[in-house]
């Protein structure tokens, strides 16, 4: 699973949105404490405070020139705002669905492993309804779908509970429905995995599913396919 980002509150959130509706988001904006402050309905300090809150949380650059800052909101920062866009999306809309478009790799091979081991195989049988093949599915996401992905952390995941044996202890995993589109063809019984413990970025997707996904679908490196993760 990816790293959990640095905890924002209400306020620097706030202050993160009217960042990005003063173009922050799109490349640099110049911007004054000022002129922050006027449209958080703040005082000076309060903006010049959020601003390096959320500088040292990593969700923006600044360069603080003589009047003013340039600001840039961070691929951290647009991630923040996809989830905060998503949680909007399931209040007013209902039941969400996020398209992923990527390439298909190969993996470490590390997935037919922890898959097999029966601390999680009992809990994918009775959370997921199947059993998964031994290994998982790897995508290497485009540049938008990383972005997107980022809408995930609104969702509510099903978790496979952490556990312990004799030797070690292994961590947790999250998945979510999805389905794999190829040429128009779908297979609708497989689930994006998120381990908390993982080599992966954000820019890769590990999937699972009750069949062998690379001969069922006859993919190969390189095939581009859509997943659609689904929160209902």
């Amino acid at each position: 699973m990816a790293e959990t980002q640095q905890a924002l509150g209400s306020d620097e959130v706030t202050t993160l949105k009217e960042l990005a509706l003063a173009g922050a988001l799109d490349g640099e904006e110049k911007l004054s404490c000022s002129a922050l402050a006027d449209r958080l309905d703040a005082s000076n300090q309060t903006a010049s405070r959020r601003l390096q809150q959320l500088d040292e949380a990593g969700h923006i650059d600044r360069e603080i020139v003589g009047d003013g800052q340039w600001i840039e909101i961070t691929a951290t920062g647009e991630q923040r705002l996809q989830a905060e866009y998503a949680s909007y999306q399931q209040i007013f809309e209902g039941e969400q669905t996020v398209d992923l478009h990527g390439t298909v790799t190969s993996g470490m091979g590390e997935g037919r492993h922890y898959i097999s081991l029966s601390g999680y195989m009992e809990q994918f049988r009775e959370r997921l309804g199947y059993e998964p093949f031994a290994g998982t599915l790897n995508v290497d996401l485009t540049g938008d779908s990383i972005r997107s992905r980022a809408r995930l952390d609104a969702f509510e995941p099903i978790t496979i509970e952490g556990w312990e044996s004799d030797e070690r202890t292994y961590g947790p995993a999250y998945c979510y429905p999805a389905t794999i589109t190829l040429d128009g063809a779908e297979y609708e019984e497989a689930h994006v995995i998120s381990p908390e413990r993982t080599h992966h970025d954000d820019d890769h997707l590990e999937i699972i599913a009750p069949d062998e996904l690379r001969t069922e679908l006859g993919l190969e490196d390189g095939t581009e396919v859509t997943v659609s993760v689904s929160q209902q």
